[in-house]
This record gives structure tokens, sequence and C-alpha cells, in this order.
């Protein structure tokens, strides 16, 4: 088995295959390490019956995704539906806030 279940911790991006061979991206709910098995909340995948729903997976089987440093539009933009569909309107504000900033530095370096 990898050590990835010592690698990840709550809230981590990563993709994973589940046993049935779909493919899942999501975050990290929680991490059973004595199991070996990691709780994750699907955020898009191949079978859209996954989709919302958290799916337990083995350790081995999972893979972090890297972390991001720049967000773009494209990557806030994803967030703030994801803000959205999970309700958390904080957040929403945060990143609609950044969005209209990023717009208006590329307005200014345009003139």
């Amino acid at each position: 088995m990898e050590n990835n279940d010592f690698l990840l911790k709550t809230g981590d991006w990563v993709k994973g295959r589940s046993r049935d061979g779909e493919l899942i991206i999501g975050y990290t709910e929680s991490i059973n390490n004595s199991d070996g098995v990691v709780a994750v909340h699907v955020v898009t995948s191949d079978n859209e019956e996954s989709i919302g729903r958290t799916v337990q997976l083995l350790a081995k089987r999972v893979k972090k995704l890297p972390d991001s440093k720049i967000p773009n539009k494209e990557q806030i933009s994803f967030l703030i539906d994801l803000a959205l569909s999970t309700g958390d309107e904080e957040w929403f504000l945060e990143l609609s806030s950044q969005l209209k900033s990023m717009r208006k530095l590329m307005k200014e370096a345009i003139y």
C-alpha cells in the first residue's frame, strides 16, 4: 500500500478510482489511517450519480492533486459554482470579490 494515507489531510483535493473503475475528483472529508480508507466528497466523476456524494476509497487508489498557488478566472469561477452548490455564502462573496478584482486589473492592464 502506498503512503498516501499519511500524506493526505482533510480538505485535500484528490483524484482516484473506485473499485468499479469510475474516475472521481473531490476533496477529502475524513481519513482512516488504520483501515487505509479515505472519505471523498465527489465534485466530478464519470459516473454522474456519484457527484455530490461522499464515497469511501482505498487510500492506495487516491492521489493528492497539486496545490494551485495562482488562481485563474476559470478556477475562481469553478469555486464560485462550488460555493453556490454548498450554500457557503461567505466563501461565495469572497470568491466573487476576487473575480471582480481580477477583472478590474485586466481592464486596467488593457488601457
